[in-house]
């Protein structure tokens, strides 16, 4: 019997093999979305798997990025069951001293915190707010686009003028940790800045630590750092709903062993099962750079000088994380943390810096900078009235990490917690630990419990992501797009990776399409030559 025939094969169910296999449906095309795991969603899923009643996210869980992407938004998936969901304050950073830095939904209630703290503070606070209101949409509509963003980076231009783009430029560049000390007298805002920092792997004194810990923050200001109600795994199903309802098929628990190629171009997959998928048009992989080009494409001869660039391609750290079900909400010292979504602690302004020199060394961290999640604070159904269903997790340097290491260093997580909500362990009625090889195992894309598929330090961004070369989803193999997180813009749950692919793919295949392969050709010969 021959192949089975389609326009398009999505491999990897994620959120950007979602959103592009939606993308490529809405343009009429027949897919098939192949997923290994029996769900969809990939890092985007959730489950009752520490005590009945209580519904745990067991990986990502809150979603500024989601929220603010014009990519997701324009889904129209409230239409498809998706609701959000948001805790009175987005964030908190609490410390052992009992006060706790809280950003607030209203920008001038957060202003109004910080400036009773440190006077002067407050107006800093708006002053940033004030540069991100100016600059929003283009600024997203540049990050979410191919590379480089031409139209978007021209309005950005006009509403910033010389002086101002000057001054994001340097913004862009700084270390977070100089930020915090230009702009602000008390420590309550740098903490905030510092800690959405670090939800990247850039150190906070690494040039580029501010843009990041700017976006994070400004979004949370925003759009605040909502929940899908239910689970996490619910933006994963409105997704799926909304692909299936254009004709994407959709199968699960089926891996993909090879994407297969004819003619030096790529036509379709062959899965783990021994069935074979042939692809008219495309085939698009979310899946790791490393796993697409060193084992799907294994047996296909690619340019000497990627295979040499990815020997190069720098994970972002492990991550070990714990999941508990509670009987009651968090007994934080600090009264304010009990109202946020999101509580940031374990270090002070200097102690992120002692943590991420230690993640440098691949030392194993003493004292842990500790991200954790209140999922019923945000959304009351996710546990029993009256109790919380929570998380939290720490970066870890790579390395063998062992049942007994692991244990070791939830220990000094929950030591942690236990320093700034004292009574936390006595609260337990049920825990779940994911360590880097969980994690993996769980999303083969999790690398060693990298989170965000590559680094996110300026030396693997733009036009050297995953490799240097052209910073966009088009690959050596005519056919082939790469849209996972290892492609640009990199991390972070906004389906832009998967967007572009699929933008891609449909140029390559529309009128233009024989006129940008052989421009694509050129360059990835120029680029990639020995």
């Amino acid at each position: 019997m021959g192949a089975e025939s389609v326009d398009a094969v999505v491999i990897g169910a994620g959120p950007n093999g979602l959103v592009a296999a939606n993308a490529l449906g809405d343009a009429g095309w027949d897919v098939v979305l192949v997923e290994a795991q029996d769900q969809v969603g990939g890092a985007v899923r959730s489950a009752e798997a520490v005590a009945p009643g209580y519904v745990s996210d067991m990986f990502s869980a809150f979603y500024p990025l989601a929220a603010a992407s014009p990519i997701i938004t324009d889904l129209h998936l409230e239409q498809h069951g998706l609701r959000w969901c948001r805790a009175p304050h987005p964030l908190a950073h609490v410390t052992e001293d009992g006060r706790a830095a809280v950003l607030c939904r209203d920008a001038a209630e957060t202003a109004e915190l910080l400036e009773t703290a440190a006077p002067g503070d407050g107006d800093a606070w708006m002053e940033l707010v004030a540069g991100w209101q100016q600059l929003r949409d283009p600024l997203l509509d540049a990050l979410f686009t191919p590379f480089p963003p031409v139209a978007a980076g021209l309005r950005m231009l006009r509403r910033l003028g010389a002086a101002g783009t000057l001054d994001f430029a340097r913004l862009a560049v700084m270390p977070v940790r100089r930020l915090g000390e230009e702009r602000f007298v008390g420590d309550a805002a740098p903490l905030l800045l510092t800690g959405n920092a670090l939800h990247s792997d850039v150190p906070p004194d690494a040039a580029g630590s501010a843009l990041f810990g700017w976006l994070l923050t400004m979004l949370a200001q925003d759009v605040g750092f909502p929940v899908p109600q239910g689970g996490a795994g619910e933006l994963a199903m409105a997704l799926r709903r909304r692909a299936e309802s254009v004709g994407v098929q959709v199968r699960t628990g089926v891996a993909v062993e090879t994407v297969t190629t004819s003619g030096g171009r790529a036509s379709g997959v062959r899965l783990a099962d021994g069935t074979s998928v042939r692809a008219r048009r495309a085939v698009l992989a979310d899946v790791a750079a490393p796993a697409l080009y060193q084992q799907l494409l294994a047996g296909t001869p690619l340019p000497a000088r990627l295979l040499r660039d990815l020997e190069r391609f720098q994970w972002d750290n492990s991550t070990i994380k714990v999941n508990w079900a509670l009987d009651g909400p968090v007994p934080w010292t600090a009264e304010r943390a009990r109202a946020a979504g999101t509580v940031h602690l374990g270090v002070d302004v200097d102690g992120f810096v002692e943590f991420a020199a230690d993640l440098s060394l691949r030392r194993t961290p003493e004292r842990p900078f500790v991200l954790f999640g209140q999922m019923t604070a945000s959304d009351p159904t996710r546990s029993p009235a009256g109790t919380e269903s929570a998380w939290a997790y720490t970066h870890v340097p790579h390395g063998d990490w062992d049942a007994d290491r692991v244990a070791a260093h939830v220990a000094r997580i929950e030591a942690a917690i236990e320093r700034v909500a004292p009574g936390f362990g006595s609260r337990q009625v049920g825990r779940l630990v994911q360590g880097p090889g969980d994690l993996e195992a769980a999303d083969a894309n999790l690398v060693q419990g990298a989170i965000n598929a590559g680094t996110s330090a300026l030396h693997q961004q733009l036009v050297l992501r995953p490799v240097p070369g052209l910073g966009r989803p088009e690959t050596p193999v005519p056919g082939l797009f790469l849209a996972s997180a290892s492609a640009h813009p990199g991390g972070g749950v906004h389906g832009a990776c998967g967007w572009n692919a699929a933008r891609a793919a449909l140029g390559a295949a529309g009128p233009t399409g024989g006129l940008r392969r052989a421009l694509g050709r050129t360059a990835w010969q120029r680029l990639l030559r020995e």
